[in-house]
C-alpha cells in the first residue's frame, strides 16, 4: 500500500491509484471535463490540475499515479487561477445561449463556471462559429458543435465502450470539431450514450428537444424492461406525461450507459392501441363493456368450464410479485400446475432446474467477466444484451480476459474474441459435445473418439478447429465464466444442449476451474419468472413439484392445497386446447399468436379453448382471439421488482398512472379469484414481496428497503446433482440448404418495442439477413426485396448482407409484427429450412405457373 497526503490529510491507497481517485475517497472535489471512470485517462481538459510537492508544474490529477509519500494540494491560489483561466478559454468561443439550450440547468460547464469560473472574461474577439444551424446527425441525435468544449468523451465512449466508431473529430486545436461520418451517424447504434456523457449541449436528444427543463420533471429511478441485463435508468415525466430517459452515473451495473432501447424505447407505454375498457365476445366480435358487465359475463363463463382443465401463461416482463401471485392463483384457485412463462419455446424443466440450482452464479456480472476465460454460448450479445456487450468488450480489451465464442450467428463481439467456434444453426449441443470431447482428450491424452460416447464425428460436425481451440483455452484458464444465450431453448435439441452444458460445467468444476454460469436473457424478468415458479414442474425457488416437503411448506404458507400432478408446458397446453379438452386458458401480458412457432396451429388451438382470458395492456393478436379481455397496467404503472441475469433483485417503480379503466395486474387476479368463489385474500405488492422473502429460499431475508438503489442479490440454494456425470453427445444431423433462425435485433426486443414511435424512426424496415456468398450464388444483392419460403408459408422483406455469416444461415428478427415470422415455422422444428428468392423473380414464377394452368384450361372451366 502507498501513503499519500492530500490537503494535509493522510490516506493509504493501492498501487496504481491516481490522485483523482485518492481525492474522491477523501471527499475532496476536483473538477473535470474529459474524465470518465470507465475510460482510460486523457488529461486533455486540464481542469483537474493539482500541485504536487517536488514537481515544478501543475499535474493532471486524473492521469497522475500516486507514489509513496506524495504530498498533493488541490486548492492553492495558483490552482484556482489556472482553473478560472481554463474556463475563461472555454467560454471565449462558447455560445451564451443557455436559455434555449436543452442542457440548461444540468450543464457541467454551467456548474463549474459558477463554482470556479471568472466573473469577467478577458476575451473580446468574435466567437468562433462552425455552423449557424444545428445538425441532425440521426433521428435521435442532434448536434450543436459550436457548444463543444473538446473533451472527447463522446468519441471515446462510442469507440472504446460501445464499439460503434460512429463519431470522430476533424481539424486541430481550437478548431477541432466532433462530427459523424459525412455529417451523419449512419453506422451508429443510436444508443445516445454520447448525449449522456456530453457535459454541455453539443449533443442532444432530438425526441426530448425543447420539451421540458430539468426542474419541470418528476424523475423516477427504475429498471429497464427491454432485456435481462437489468440496467437502471431514470424516467422523467411532466404532469404525468412521459418526457425522457437518462442513466444515473455510478449506479447500477450499467452506470452512465444505456442501449437504444433503454434510452429511447420506453415511449411504447403511450401507444395508441392501449385497451381502454374490459371487452367480451358477442356475436363473434369483441365489444367494450363496463366492469360490472365483465364481472357477470366472466362469472358465468367460469362456472360453465368448472371441472375442466385449466392453464396459464404469464409474460417474463412482469414483476416478481405479479408472477408469484399468478402461479399461486393458478395452483390454488384453478387447481392446476399447467403454468408457463415461455411463449416461444418448450422449457425442459427436468434438466433446467438442476442446472440452475447447481451452477447458476448470483453475483455481479462485472466480477464474473473479469475471470481468465469467458465462454459465450449461442445468441448475439451485441443485439440482445448491448450493455452486457459493453462490459465484455472492456473485459477483453482492458482486463485481458480471454473471450471465447460458440454460436451459429456472428456478432460484433467476435472481433474481441480469442477463439470463435461457429456451429451450424441449432448445433450448439453438438458444438458443446465437441468441446467436452476435446477437453477430455487433451486432459487425459486420449483420442477424442474415445470420449463422450465414442462419437468420432462430433469434432467434424462443427468448425472442427474451433472446439479444439475452445477446449485448449478452457484448460489453460484458471477460472471460467459461461454466459448462455436463451436462443438455445428454441431448438428441439434444447434438452440435449442443456445436458451438454451441465457436462461441461461439471468437468470444469472437477478440473478446479471454479465455473460460474449466467444466462443472457432477452426478457427483463425471465430469471424472476423461473424463481417465482411460473413453470409446470417447478415450484417457487426452483424446487421440484415432486418435493413433498417443499410443496407442504408452500401449502402451509398459503393455506391451500397444491395439486401434486405435474403440469403441462405451453406447447402441451396448446395441444390440449386443440383436442377440445381445455376449459379455461388464462394469458397475462403475452402474445403467443405472434411468438410461438406455427401461427396457424396456435390460432386453431387458442380458438378451440372453451374460455380464453387475455389480460394485457395492449390489444395484441392473441387478445383479438379472446373471449374476454381485461385491461391491465403496463410497465411503469405499477410497483414491483425484477430479478436480472445476475440474480440481482431491483425495484421497478411506478412513474405514471394507468390510463382509461385499466387496473393493476394484482387487482385483476383478485377480480378473477372472486369470480371463482374462492377463499382468496387480496394482497398488496408489499405484502406479496414479504411473502416471497419468507417462502422462496433464494429471496429469504430481502426487504424492499434492502433493494436500495443498486438492488440486492438473491442467494444460490445448491441442490444435490442429478443424473450421470457425462451426458452422451447428441446424434448430429447434417442440414442441406438454407436454414432460418431468429432472435432479437438491436433496435427492437420482442413486440412491445415496436410500439415505440422513437425506435421505429431508427430501426430498419423488416429484413432478411444472410451471407454474401449465399446471396451471390442466388443472384441477390444488398437491398433486394426477397421472398423467404418454407413448407408452411412465405414472407417478403428487404435483404441485408453480412460478410461474416457462414454459408447456409438465414436470419430474420422476430420483432416485426407485420411479418408474422412464426407463420413460416413448424411446431417442434428449429431451425427452419427455407428457400430465398428475389421477389420479382418469385412473382414471375407464380405468373408463369398461372399462365400454364390457363393454357391447359382455355375455357376457364373449373
Amino acid at each position: 500500500m502507498l501513503h499519500v497526503t492530500i490537503d494535509e490529510r493522510l490516506l493509504e491507497v493501492e498501487p496504481g491509484s491516481t490522485v483523482l481517485q485518492a481525492a474522491e475517497r477523501l471527499g475532496i472535489e476536483i473538477p473535470t471535463f474529459c474524465y470518465l471512470k470507465r475510460l482510460p485517462p486523457l488529461a486533455s481538459c486540464r481542469m483537474c490540475l493539482v500541485e504536487i510537492e517536488g514537481q515544478r508544474r501543475l499535474q493532471p490529477a486524473c492521469a497522475t499515479a500516486v507514489s509513496d509519500g506524495m504530498v498533493v494540494r488541490t486548492n492553492t491560489q495558483l490552482i484556482e487561477d489556472t482553473r478560472s483561466s481554463m474556463l475563461d478559454m472555454l467560454l471565449a468561443n462558447h455560445p451564451l445561449d443557455c436559455p434555449i439550450c436543452d442542457k440548461g440547468g444540468e450543464c457541467e460547464l454551467q456548474n463549474l463556471v459558477m463554482a470556479y469560473g471568472p466573473r469577467e472574461s478577458g476575451f473580446r474577439d468574435e466567437k468562433r462559429v462552425f455552423h449557424s444551424e444545428d445538425i441532425r446527425l440521426s433521428p435521435v441525435v442532434i448536434m450543436n458543435v459550436n457548444r463543444c468544449i473538446q473533451c472527447q468523451r463522446c468519441v471515446r465512449m462510442c469507440e472504446e465502450v460501445v464499439g460503434a466508431v460512429a463519431l470522430g473529430t476533424v481539424e486541430k486545436g481550437m478548431d477541432t470539431a466532433v462530427t459523424g461520418f459525412e455529417g451523419s451517424l449512419a453506422s451508429c447504434d443510436q444508443c445516445g450514450n454520447c448525449i449522456e456523457v456530453c457535459p454541455v449541449g453539443a449533443l442532444m436528444s432530438f425526441p426530448y428537444r425543447y420539451k421540458a427543463r430539468p426542474w419541470d420533471l418528476v424523475e423516477t429511478d427504475t429498471v429497464c424492461l427491454h432485456c435481462g441485463t437489468g440496467c437502471q435508468l431514470t424516467v422523467g415525466t411532466r404532469k404525468g406525461e412521459f418526457m425522457r430517459v437518462r442513466s444515473k452515473w455510478e449506479h447500477g451495473l450499467n452506470r452512465e450507459t444505456l442501449c437504444v432501447r433503454g434510452r429511447f424505447g420506453l415511449d411504447f407505454v403511450e401507444s395508441g392501441d392501449r385497451i381502454e375498457r374490459p371487452m367480451i365476445r358477442r356475436d363473434g366480435a369483441l365489444v367494450a363493456v363496463s366492469w360490472d358487465e365483465a364481472d357477470e359475463h366472466l362469472r358465468q363463463r367460469l362456472s360453465a368450464v368448472a371441472g375442466k382443465a385449466a392453464g396459464g401463461l404469464a409474460s417474463p416482463r412482469l414483476p416478481n410479485e405479479v408472477l408469484y401471485q399468478f402461479q399461486k392463483l393458478m395452483r390454488t384457485v384453478f387447481r392446476t400446475n399447467n403454468i408457463d412463462s415461455a411463449s416461444r419455446w418448450a422449457t425442459p424443466c427436468d434438466v433446467l432446474g438442476p442446472l440452475l440450482a447447481a451452477f447458476y452464479t448470483r453475483a455481479p456480472v462485472e466480477e464474473l467477466i473479469g475471470r481468465d476465460c469467458v465462454l459465450i454460448i449461442g445468441g448475439n450479445v451485441t443485439e440482445e444484451n448491448p450493455v452486457t456487450e459493453y462490459m465484455l468488450r472492456d473485459a477483453a480489451r482492458r482486463r485481458q480476459a480471454v473471450l471465447l465464442m460458440l454460436s451459429a450467428r456472428p456478432s460484433r463481439l467476435d472481433a474481441d474474441a480469442r477463439v470463435v467456434a461457429r456451429v451450424p444453426p441449432g448445433g450448439e449441443a453438438t458444438g458443446l459435445a465437441a468441446v467436452v470431447a476435446g477437453m477430455m482428450a487433451a486432459d487425459q491424452g486420449l483420442p477424442a473418439d474415445g470420449m463422450a460416447g465414442g462419437d468420432a464425428a462430433i469434432l467434424d460436425d462443427t468448425d472442427g478447429d474451433g472446439p479444439r481451440r475452445l477446449a485448449a483455452a478452457l484448460l489453460a484458464g484458471r477460472s471460467v465464466t459461461v454466459l448462455v444465450g436463451v436462443d438455445i431453448l428454441r431448438s428441439p435439441e434444447a434438452r440435449a444442449t442443456l445436458q451438454q452444458l451441465t457436462t461441461l460445467l461439471r468437468m470444469l468444476r472437477a478440473l478446479g476451474k471454479d465455473p460460474a454460469l449466467q444466462f443472457l436473457f432477452d426478457r427483463a424478468n425471465q430469471l424472476g419468472a423461473w424463481d417465482m415458479g411460473v413453470l409446470p414442474t417447478l415450484l417457487p425457488g426452483l424446487r421440484p413439484l415432486s418435493d413433498d416437503a417443499a410443496r407442504r411448506a408452500l401449502e402451509q404458507g398459503w393455506g391451500a392445497e397444491i395439486p401434486s400432478e405435474p403440469g403441462l408446458d405451453f406447447d402441451a397446453m396448446l395441444a390440449l386446447c386443440q383436442s377440445g379438452r381445455m376449459g379455461a386458458l388464462y394469458i397475462v401480458g403475452s402474445d403467443p399468436l405472434l411468438a410461438y412457432p406455427d401461427r396457424d396451429f396456435v390460432r386453431r388451438a387458442l380458438s378451440a379453448a372453451d374460455l380464453l382470458i387475455v389480460q394485457d395492456a395492449f390489444l395484441t393478436d392473441t387478445a383479438e382471439l379472446a373471449d374476454i379481455v381485461l385491461p391491465a397496467a403496463a410497465y411503469g404503472e405499477e410497483n414491483g421488482s425484477f430479478t436480472n441475469n445476475e440474480g440481482r433483485a431491483q425495484r421497478v417503480r411506478k412513474f405514471r398512472v394507468a390510463p382509461f379503466e385499466a387496473r393493476g395486474n394484482l387487482a385483476l387476479f383478485d377480480f378473477v379469484a372472486a369470480l371463482r368463489s374462492e377463499a382468496w385474500r387480496p394482497s398488496t405488492q408489499g405484502e406479496i414481496f414479504d411473502e416471497i422473502a419468507r417462502l422462496v429460499r433464494a429471496y429469504q431475508g430481502l426487504t424492499q428497503e434492502a433493494l436500495g438503489i443498486d438492488g440486492a442479490f438473491t442467494r444460490a440454494i445448491p441442490m444435490p446433482p442429478v443424473g450421470e456425470l457425462f451426458a452422451p453427445p447428441p446424434i448430429a444431423t447434417a442440414a442441406d440448404g438454407l436454414m432460418l433462425i431468429t432472435g432479437n435485433c438491436l433496435f427492437h426486443n420482442g413486440y412491445l418495442s415496436e410500439r415505440s414511435e422513437i425506435l421505429n424512426t431508427v430501426a430498419a424496415d423488416p429484413y432478411v439477413e444472410m451471407g454474401a456468398q449465399d446471396a451471390a450464388h442466388l443472384g441477390l444483392s444488398e437491398g433486394d426485396q426477397v421472398v423467404v419460403r418454407s413448407a408452411c408459408g412465405e414472407l417478403t422483406a428487404q435483404l441485408k448482407l453480412n460478410k461474416h455469416f457462414p454459408a447456409g444461415l438465414v436470419f430474420i428478427p422476430e420483432n416485426y409484427r407485420a411479418l408474422h415470422l412464426n407463420s413460416l415455422m413448424r411446431r417442434g422444428e428449429y431451425p427452419c429450412p427455407v428457400e430465398v428468392q428475389k421477389a420479382n423473380a418469385a412473382f414471375e414464377a407464380a405468373a408463369t405457373a398461372v399462365h400454364a394452368v390457363d393454357a391447359e384450361n382455355p375455357g376457364g372451366a373449373p
